[in-house]
């Protein structure tokens, strides 16, 4: 049994532990991640504030913050860090703490898609587009799909939508889910 050393942070100790959050340590403040972030102005706390808090150990702040999940993987942050630091990776690791947790932010939908997405991928090795954003309004707000039916419309009369799911091999189905189990064991959600 680990005994708790006063002061220590184990969110932090959370966050280091996860590929993507070891360099958390290094960050000295500068604020070059977030005057670098082109979705700073839409996130809760920028790039520099969210590293701060989870050093400061705020789990359910950071976690509950839309921040991570509009992070657009631009790798802007991560070219321009003085020390190093890959600010977005940081960010991917943010996101499976929250998703490990149960905890998502009210102001983003992204951690929903990323759900359905995953659901439709294990359990039938693709992803179907119509079935897939069905699921997705279903699980957010069913009276958006409604406004979406003229672009499924158009998209379906030009041939780029796909109603049907295309199914693996069984023996590719297997192997992926042995993939995807093994990623979930390594602390992938």
């Amino acid at each position: 049994m680990k005994t708790k050393v006063p002061g220590e942070n184990d969110f932090l100790n959370d966050i280091c532990s996860l590929p993507g959050g070891e360099d958390i340590r290094l960050c000295i403040q500068c604020g070059t991640c977030s005057a670098s972030c082109p979705n700073a102005s839409k996130m809760e706390f920028a790039p520099r504030e969210l590293i701060a808090m989870a050093r400061a150990g705020l789990r359910k702040e950071v976690l509950t913050s839309n921040s991570m999940w509009l992070c657009a993987s631009c790798y802007l942050c991560t070219v321009r860090c003085p020390r190093g630091i890959k600010p977005t990776n940081l960010m991917h690791a943010l996101e499976s703490l929250a998703a490990r947790d149960g905890l998502s932010s009210p102001r983003s939908l992204t951690p929903s898609m990323y759900r359905s997405f995953s659901d439709f991928v294990y359990s039938i090795g693709s992803v179907p587009e119509v079935g897939f954003m069905t699921w997705f309004y279903f699980l957010t707000n069913p009276l958006r799909a409604v406004k979406m039916l003229p672009l499924v419309y158009k998209l379906l009369t030009h041939g780029r939508l796909t109603i049907k799911a295309r199914r693996m091999k069984p023996e590719a189905e297997q192997q992926l889910k042995a993939i995807l189990d093994r990623a979930e064991t390594l602390g992938g959600v």
